[in-house]
C-alpha cells in the first residue's frame, strides 16, 4: 500500500512539473510573438498609417490615423512621378534579382557539390576564400575601374555579376552543407550506369537541391530586390534606376513628401512579403539541411 501512495505522489509531482514546464515555455512563446509585433510591426505600421494620409498630415510623421484616407491618390501619384520611373525601376529590379538567382543556383550549387564531394589539399584554401568573401566588404572603387576596363559598368549584365560575386559564398555554405543529405552512393551508382559529370549534376543532384534551393530564392531575392548600394555605385544613370533608388524622387533638401515616400516604401515591400509567404516553410527546411546528419 505504502508503495502504491509513493508511486501516486511521484506521478502527481512528475505532472506538477511537466504542467509547469508547458507553462513556462508557453510564456516563453508569447514573449516571442509579442517581441515580434513590436520590432517588426510597429514600423510596418508607421509606413501604413503615414502612407494613407495627405502630405500635411504625414509631415507630423506620428502614428494618429488619418482624418481622411488618401492612399489611392498617393498611389497614382507615386506610379506617375518622374514619367512613371517607377515601373521602369521595378522591371530593372526584377531583371537584375532574376538573372543573380539563376546564376546563383547553378554556380554555387556546382561549388557546393564539388566541395562537398571532392576533399582535396586546396580544400582549406577554398574554405579561406568562401570565408573572406563573407567577411571582406568589397571596394568600391577598383570595381568601378575593373568593370570599366571590361565595358560592363552602367550595364544590366555588371550589375548582376556584382549581385552574384556578393551572394554566392553564403549561397555556396547552404549548398556544400546540404549535399550532405544527399549520400555518395548515389553518384556512384549513377556513374556506373553511365552518366557523366554534368549530366550526374543537372539531372540527378539538382533537382534534388530544391529545398535549398528555395531558401536561396527567397534570402537572395529579398537580398537583391533591396539592395541600394550596389545600384548607386554601379549601376547609375536614371534609365537604369532600381526601386530602392526611386525612393529619391520625393526626398530633396527643402522639402520631403512623406505620404508619397512611405505610399512607396509599401509598393516596393508587397513582392518581397508575397514571396516570404510562398516559401516560408521551405527557408527554414533549407537552411537547417544538413546540420544534423
Amino acid at each position: 500500500m505504502s508503495n502504491v501512495n509513493v508511486n501516486t505522489s511521484n506521478q502527481t509531482a512528475s505532472n506538477k512539473v511537466k504542467t509547469a514546464k508547458k507553462v513556462r515555455e508557453f510564456l516563453v512563446e508569447c514573449f516571442g510573438v509579442l517581441a515580434t509585433l513590436v520590432v517588426f510591426g510597429i514600423p510596418f505600421y508607421f509606413v501604413v498609417v503615414n502612407a494613407l494620409k495627405n502630405t500635411k498630415e504625414s509631415s507630423l510623421l506620428n502614428m494618429d490615423w488619418p482624418s481622411t484616407i488618401h492612399l489611392m491618390e498617393n498611389i497614382q501619384s507615386v506610379l506617375s512621378a518622374s514619367d512613371g520611373i517607377i515601373i521602369r525601376a521595378f522591371f530593372n529590379s526584377v531583371m537584375i534579382t532574376g538573372f543573380s538567382i539563376i546564376l546563383l543556383i547553378l554556380f554555387g550549387g556546382a561549388a557546393g557539390y564539388v566541395l562537398q564531394r571532392k576533399v582535396t589539399k586546396a580544400t582549406p584554401l577554398f574554405n579561406f576564400l568562401i570565408l573572406a568573401g563573407l567577411i571582406i566588404p568589397p571596394a568600391v572603387v577598383p570595381t568601378i575601374w575593373v568593370l570599366q576596363e571590361i565595358g560592363l559598368f552602367k550595364t544590366m549584365p555588371g550589375i548582376v555579376l556584382i549581385e552574384v560575386a556578393l551572394n554566392l559564398p553564403f549561397t555556396i555554405l547552404l549548398y556544400r552543407g546540404f549535399m550532405v543529405t544527399i549520400p555518395k552512393s548515389l553518384d556512384e551508382a549513377a556513374l556506373i550506369d553511365g552518366c557523366g559529370r554534368f549530366r550526374l549534376f543537372f539531372n540527378i543532384i539538382l533537382p534534388l537541391l530544391k529545398p535549398v534551393s528555395a531558401t536561396v530564392i527567397v534570402l537572395t531575392a529579398v537580398n537583391v530586390y533591396n539592395d541600394f548600394v550596389n545600384p548607386l555605385y554601379f549601376f547609375p544613370g536614371r534609365e537604369n534606376a532600381t526601386l530602392q533608388l526611386t525612393l529619391y524622387n520625393f526626398m530633396s533638401a527643402y522639402n520631403t513628401q512623406w505620404n508619397l515616400l512611405f505610399t512607396n516604401v509599401l509598393l516596393i515591400s508587397i513582392p518581397p512579403l508575397i514571396l516570404f509567404i510562398l516559401f516560408n516553410k521551405k527557408i527554414v527546411a533549407g537552411m537547417t539541411a544538413g546540420s544534423v546528419k
